[in-house]
């Protein structure tokens, strides 16, 4: 089973649900890479609200659409190789590119359903800061009912190509905990407890995406 310090982040946390916000404010003084990056978080927020948020929308459609989109805004590949970190030159072949589509499945179907949940919220950019040519952090408040707003960073990586710049979420950073970071070190963990062997949390990772597709079947297989 799946230890509860893997499920927090994945099931607790609100990370990729951060992108439903309603509106996002201009960060003042931002130029050049840093105001293209605040419009690509910009841009995420207005294509999650406009396909994911409608009620009337069936849950299979939904999944399909925060596929799409966490495909379009998130270096995939690359945080699911960090995630993985020095276990993946372990892996073979065949491994990875099981691990990658869990890895994708895991995300996608864990917070699909949550986005209802945060429509309303408003997602507030307080500033963006350059690191080098290729990265860019995204400082964001999400205001609550009571309490401090939630900070949320945002690490934008910044790809140069012919036809233009292409743009990618890298990792959320939520009130300091690092998504990535986080599930680095909880996937590790599970694949030490598995003698070593990334079989062994592929084999952890095809049980909880399975049981996430079809969460009635699994209600109904505990009673």
């Amino acid at each position: 089973m799946l230890s509860k310090r893997f499920l927090r982040p994945v099931f607790r946390t609100p990370v990729f649900v951060l992108a439903v916000a309603l509106s996002l404010s201009k960060p003042a003084g931002a130029t050049g890479l840093e105001e293209d990056a605040a419009d690509f978080i910009r841009s995420l927020s207005q294509d999650a609200i406009e396909s994911l948020t409608r009620k009337e929308t069936a849950r299979e459609a939904r999944i399909g659409k925060f596929r799409d989109l966490f495909n379009k805004h998130f270096a995939v590949k690359s945080i699911g190789r960090f995630v993985l970190g020095r276990n993946w030159r372990k892996a073979t072949k065949d491994e990875r590119a099981e691990y990658l589509k869990l890895f994708e499945d895991l995300m996608v179907v864990s917070y699909v359903d949550r986005f209802k949940r945060y429509a309303g919220d408003n997602l507030e950019i307080a500033k963006t800061r350059a690191e080098n040519e290729t990265t860019v952090t995204v400082f964001s408040l999400l205001p609550r009912d009571a309490g401090k707003p939630v900070n949320i960073l945002w690490r934008v990586g910044v790809l140069k190509k012919s036809g233009g710049v292409v743009m990618k979420i890298l990792d959320v950073v939520v009130e300091g905990a690092s998504m990535s970071q986080t599930l680095r070190s909880d996937f590790g963990s599970i694949i030490r407890q598995r003698d070593g062997k990334v079989s062994g949390l592929i084999e952890e990772l095809r049980l909880k995406t399975a049981a996430l597709k079809n969460p009635d079947k699994a209600e109904t297989s505990k009673n």
